[in-house]
């Protein structure tokens, strides 16, 4: 049987999906049981929407466990000692300039499990993110959106 897939996180984002899967654990499990046991004192499980809401949650947060748990044996994490302002690879944080509007973009490229728009981490695995890695400082990408291309000039990388 072939292994899974890689996680690819930061220590940050390790430490992120780990204190997830210790409040599921705990408190979100404890939370979902005393739900179920609130319903079942309502009697008839045939009609008892509150009973079959509280099965489902508890499906879903026993199958996000099984999800962290296979995610934490498959993880490899980014050590920055490794990074370099080199080339644009995961970890790195680039700075690129759109040549059609002049905008300038700052993003992280994390693994995808750590993508958050909002704060400017995109996935190693994006159409962005993926055509940056490898690419060095002056170089200019071509990246194919639904909208056509867009060419961004890399200004700048750090880690």
């Amino acid at each position: 049987m072939e292994s899974e897939k890689k996680t690819i996180l930061t220590s940050e984002g390790l430490k992120k999906l780990e204190e997830e899967l210790e409040i599921l654990r705990t408190k979100t499990r404890k939370e979902v049981a005393e739900k179920l046991k609130v319903a079942l004192s309502f009697g008839d499980l045939s009609e008892n929407s509150e009973y079959d809401e509280a099965k489902n949650e508890q499906a879903k947060v026993e199958a996000r466990i099984m999800q962290l748990e296979n995610m934490l044996k498959n993880v490899t994490i980014l050590d920055s000692n490794e990074l370099t302002n080199d080339v644009v690879q995961i970890g790195s944080r680039v700075e690129i300039k759109d040549l059609k509007t002049n905008e300038t973009l700052s993003y992280r490229i994390v693994g995808s499990m750590e993508t958050n728009p909002d704060e400017g981490k995109i996935s190693d695995e994006s159409p962005v993110g993926k055509t940056l890695i490898g690419h060095k400082v002056g170089e200019t990408v071509k990246i194919k959106i639904p909208a056509g291309f867009v060419e961004y000039e890399i200004l700048d990388i750090s880690i």
